[in-house]
């Protein structure tokens, strides 16, 4: 039978904008009018190569009894029944509302699997929202922008879990079009951009990579003008390179080609899961090399560091001494970053090089349980107390992890603008230690008050 998932929440939180992205349609009327929904609409739908229904519904509000309203709340209500599966939506810019919580409650006492979506996280103004919405009680927040396509990967990932499933790899059909694959023998490819400053060799280690001369290679800078894929298997694991252009200090990039090209190179990193930054060993490491670096961390990817022309260098333990301690200068923030030194021309170090790739891939994609998490944290607290601004004490109470790719974790505590850089980075480092999370950036976010998942106490 179709499993059906029902898309509830109150009025204009974008439960519409929702129902047309996910079915691909426009069969959902969308406007800033709320209310705009009043009955149940079913619409079919694909997640992770399985056919899905998809009821959209009407805004839940607190209405009188034989009110429009509340015959529309019974529609809802009815669709809660009838689905294996309930996205509740709330609007992350208006944040948790009294209706919210009244409604969780309902979501909560039908006994149905729930996926709660934050809405409308397209900008910061969204940030407040996300977090309050673990007061809910209906698990970690999933957070989207159902008008922009973004996060729809998470929820995908979350919906297919609560239902029990996993997602169908998808082939290319003769036609084109791609299809979900019965078998779970075809793997989604782990996608990996070579970046770089220009002629340090991401063509030729390409070329090396996948066994033939697919790129123009030469002592020429600039020959690579966009981002090229291309697909191997290695050791039974599918990888998707990506060779792209040359970067340049931006003073110095002046043509509309190079631009571009610049442009293509950056959209490259953002879709990437791990960045192979490739170094010239003969010019060591210079100061675009660790802007490149940071253009990396800050979009969030795995980034591992090849050494290029390494048979051409002569005294090889000393330049890697110096390398590693520019690197843990230059790149403090990802603390533990591989070096691997290749030589793309002869072809050696690839395998080295390949298997750093799907090990960073792995620690980006690591999630900790919370119970390890909140004894990580007692201990952490027990080593080094948080200091006392103003002879006040700070309390950090709880912590979980929201979301991977980067591992992203939430701490709530009590005064979270007092607790001081210098401890975060205690917090952070200590993280790193105690999960085995070198060479990745991490996120560590504040929340001011107590556990959101602890039992209320009852008062009186």
């Amino acid at each position: 039978m179709t499993p059906k998932i029902a898309i509830v929440g109150r009025p204009n939180v974008g439960k519409s904008t929702l129902f047309n992205r996910l079915t691909g349609t426009r069969a959902a009327l969308v406007s800033d009018l709320p209310g705009l929904t009043r009955d149940r609409k079913e619409g079919d739908a694909e997640l992770g190569g399985h056919p899905i229904k998809i009821i959209d519904t009407a805004g839940l509000e607190v209405a009188t009894k034989g009110s429009i309203a509340d015959r529309m709340r019974q529609q809802t209500e009815a669709a809660i029944e009838l689905a294996d599966l309930v996205l509740f939506v709330i609007d992350a810019k208006d944040g948790v509302t009294a209706t919210d919580e009244t409604f969780a409650r309902t979501v909560r006492a039908s006994g149905r699997p729930v996926v709660l979506i934050a809405n409308k996280c397209e900008g910061r103004t969204s940030d407040e929202g996300f977090y309050e919405a673990f007061k809910l009680g209906l698990g970690d927040p999933v957070a989207i922008s159902a008008e922009h396509g973004l996060g729809l990967g998470e929820l995908e990932r979350d919906s297919l879990a609560a239902l029990g499933l996993k997602p169908k790899p998808r082939v290319k059909r003769a036609d084109g079009e791609e299809e979900p694959e019965d078998t779970d023998t075809v793997e989604r490819p782990l996608r990996v951009a070579i970046v770089g400053r220009p002629n340090a060799g991401k063509s030729t280690l390409v070329n090396a990579i996948i066994g033939e001369d697919r790129m123009i290679t030469g002592p020429e800078p600039g020959l690579t003008r966009d981002s090229v894929a291309s697909d191997i298997t290695w050791q039974g694991r599918t990888i998707r390179l990506f060779d792209t252009a040359g970067l340049r200090r931006k003073a110095k990039v002046t043509e509309l080609a190079e631009k571009l090209s610049t442009s293509d190179t950056v959209r490259a990193i953002r879709f990437a899961e791990v960045v192979v930054l490739l170094l010239d060993a003969e010019r060591g490491i210079e100061h675009q090399d660790l802007s490149i670096g940071d253009l990396v961390t800050e979009e969030g990817r795995a980034i591992v560091i090849a050494l290029n022309k390494w048979d051409l260098v002569e005294n090889k333990q000393q330049l890697l001494k110096g390398l590693h301690r520019k690197i843990a200068e230059g790149l403090a923030q990802v603390p533990g970053v591989t070096v691997i030194p290749i030589s793309a021309a002869s072809e050696k170090g690839i395998d080295k090089l390949l298997r750093a790739v799907v090990t960073a891939s792995d620690v980006w994609n690591r999630r900790v349980p919370t119970p390890a998490l909140n004894r990580w944290l007692e201990e952490a607290l027990a080593r080094h107390a948080p200091p006392a601004p103003s002879g006040r004490r700070l309390k950090i109470r709880y912590i979980t992890q929201p979301s991977t790719r980067p591992p992203t974790f939430v701490a709530f505590c009590s005064r979270p603008d007092a607790l001081p850089k210098t401890y975060q980075k205690y917090l952070l480092n200590s993280l790193r230690e105690t999960f085995d999370l070198p060479g990745t950036p991490i996120r560590l976010n504040l929340r001011g008050g107590d556990n959101p998942f602890a039992p209320k106490r009852r008062r009186g």
